[in-house]
């Protein structure tokens, strides 16, 4: 068993200790209010690689969530969740490809391309594995890594209709290593999270995994859109 899969026993919860990436997100900020900066907050258009924005689980409405709080079964990686605030800045992802590369700043995300969604504030990838998730038993989402490197099991491929991710258009998220989607079913955590929801993983593609980007800090294009395409 790998690093990233350490079980932990105990509380449901454990607050963390991780060093928090503040800095970068009110750098981000800043971003906005350069003129020029190549970023647009509003509009149609794609999803480029570098972008940080927000997803929405258009079935559940909430927004994808992390924040330094830590699973006490499962994994004890740092807990993923879906909250109904829109200006939580916790709900803040950066799109990045694999630990190799192929998704250069400004490039338009591929339906079918595998990428990873980081965590702003806390600098952990979006992941999952062969735990059972705390509430409904499905697959357990969380945040593994250091500093946006992680492992191999935090790539997720982007499963959408045309070439591209568009902004307007409902996505889904696969995991590469387990096959799972991306997915809330609604049940909701009490103390010390309180009205969140689960995130967990599940088998089949249906009305619980859709995503949509909404708020945030997107790139501009920086190449002309290339072919290739894959079905929702």
């Amino acid at each position: 068993m790998g690093p990233s899969c350490r079980s932990s026993a105990g509380a449901m919860w454990s607050a963390g200790r991780g060093r928090a990436a503040g800095p970068a997100f009110v750098g981000l900020l800043l971003t906005l209010l350069v003129p020029g900066s190549g970023a647009a907050k509003t509009g149609a258009g794609l999803v480029t690689c570098g972008s940080v924005l927000k997803l929405f689980n258009t079935q559940h409405r909430v927004r994808l969530h992390s924040h330094d709080i830590k699973y006490g079964s499962g994994s004890g990686q740092q807990s993923v969740t879906g909250v109904e605030a829109s200006d939580d800045a916790n709900s803040y992802w950066r799109i990045r490809g694999g630990s190799e590369g192929g998704c250069p700043r400004g490039f338009p995300v591929r339906c079918g391309q595998a990428v990873r969604l980081t965590h702003v504030l806390t600098g952990k990838n979006l992941h999952t594995h062969h735990f059972p998730s705390p509430l409904s038993n499905n697959q357990e989402v969380s945040a593994f890594g250091e500093d946006g490197e992680g492992d191999d099991l935090d790539l997720w491929t982007v499963r959408c209709s045309g070439q591209h991710w568009e902004r307007e258009a409902a996505v889904r998220f696969q995991h590469v290593g387990t096959s799972v989607f991306l997915s809330v079913t609604g049940e909701q955590y009490g103390s010390p999270i309180r009205g969140q929801h689960e995130v967990h993983g599940m088998s089949s593609a249906n009305t619980h995994n859709t995503w949509k980007a909404m708020e945030g800090i997107f790139i501009k294009p920086s190449v002309d859109p290339s072919a290739g395409h894959d079905e929702l």
